[in-house]
């Protein structure tokens, strides 16, 4: 959506240039009236918005800043293009035109009023409280969290909220996580499982029982709910997370459905969840392949990383009648969409989480 918003904005200026070329002075933000300079400040806000968006990662931008940046961007751009229009006249000249983006200017500001101000407020009112840390395999930590004086929330397993540890609802920026536990038990806790990746997560480990904490969701598509005779999970690392939410909620709803997870990690002692995911196969009808790329000696499982050649040895066909969940490296989950494009599985059947956005 993002990327026809920006093809169409830079699509009216770049006409308007070719059918009225004396149009281009107004290139000039200096020299140019205040109308102009509210297009320019919006498009650039926007183009700004997008690239540190997408490469906020190989920019080396501190993920606090850099949404803090996001926000100021998003005004800029929102609030530039309605002076813009204001300014330009053109646009309010007719009963319907002033209507709809008068229309548009109220919903924007009660889109922000309600994020900004009536559900931090709501989830004031419904605070948890962290009830137990577990420190998992590869650097990860589990925030085990229950509600206080209130029913919780449900969600579906695969879901995400946002988690705000230190601070208030109010606060700014909070941070993304998936729910590792189990649907079925989302009104009595619900558990996070966060790998020590940068700043914000480096701290996790050391939150304490009793900790108050407030938790925005349930949000997110990554979710079970097509018909499927069949759950292939393929993750890497900590993309696991919210394929233990998937598991977890089969066992306890004592689903027989068959589930192939196919999991890569660096070695034998980092797989977050290792002796879990054991105990569970014996529980539900569950099939684990193990993907090393150091591997100990005398492993005799699959080693290297998830290729397509390894998944069409391990799914059975017909593969179009299986639902898949991918999460992990970006250079994994692409060779993963491009061998199940080739093997002709429709896009509704597979569904992908990218944590490297956030």
């Amino acid at each position: 959506m993002s990327f026809i918003a920006l093809v169409l904005i830079i699509a009216h200026p770049v006409i308007l240039f070719i059918l009225r070329p004396e149009r281009l002075a107004l290139l000039n933000f200096i020299d140019a009236p205040w109308r102009a300079r509210f297009a320019a400040i919006s498009t650039y806000s926007l183009i700004a918005l997008i690239v540190m968006a997408l490469w906020r990662v190989k920019l080396k931008i501190n993920y606090e800043t850099w949404h803090y940046t996001h926000i100021i961007l998003a005004v800029l751009a929102i609030g530039g293009g309605l002076l813009h229009t204001i300014a330009w006249g053109f646009y309010l000249d007719a009963p319907l035109k002033r209507a709809l983006w008068t229309g548009l200017a109220i919903l924007w500001c009660c889109l922000l009023i309600y994020t900004r101000i009536v559900r931090p407020f709501l989830m004031l009112r419904k605070p948890y409280q962290v009830i137990a840390t577990r420190h998992e395999r590869g650097g990860s930590t589990t925030l085990v969290m229950q509600p206080i004086g209130h029913k919780g929330f449900p969600f579906v397993p695969g879901q995400f909220g946002w988690l705000n540890v230190w601070g208030s609802p109010f606060k700014l920026t909070s941070h993304p996580f998936s729910f590792s536990s189990s649907a079925e038990i989302a009104k009595e806790s619900i558990e996070m499982t966060i790998q020590d990746a940068g700043d914000y997560t480096r701290k996790i480990r050391n939150v304490t029982e009793g900790k108050r904490v407030y938790i925005d969701g349930p949000y997110g598509a990554f979710t079970v709910g097509n018909p499927a005779d069949m759950h292939v999970l393929i993750a890497g690392g900590i993309g696991i997370t919210p394929m233990m939410s998937i598991i977890r909620t089969f066992a306890d709803n004592g689903d027989k459905r068959p589930i192939i997870l196919i999991y890569g990690n660096k070695n034998w002692d980092v797989i977050t969840f290792r002796e879990e995911l054991e105990a569970l196969s014996g529980r539900i009808n569950l099939q684990v392949i193990h993907v090393l790329e150091h591997p100990p000696k005398n492993w005799t499982g699959e080693t290297g990383i998830i290729t397509s050649e390894l998944i069409e040895r391990y799914i059975p066909a017909p593969y179009e009648q299986h639902e898949y969940f991918i999460c992990g490296p970006n250079r994994m989950m692409d060779e993963i969409e491009k061998t199940l494009s080739a093997l002709h599985v429709p896009l509704a059947k597979y569904h992908s989480e990218r944590y490297h956005f956030v």
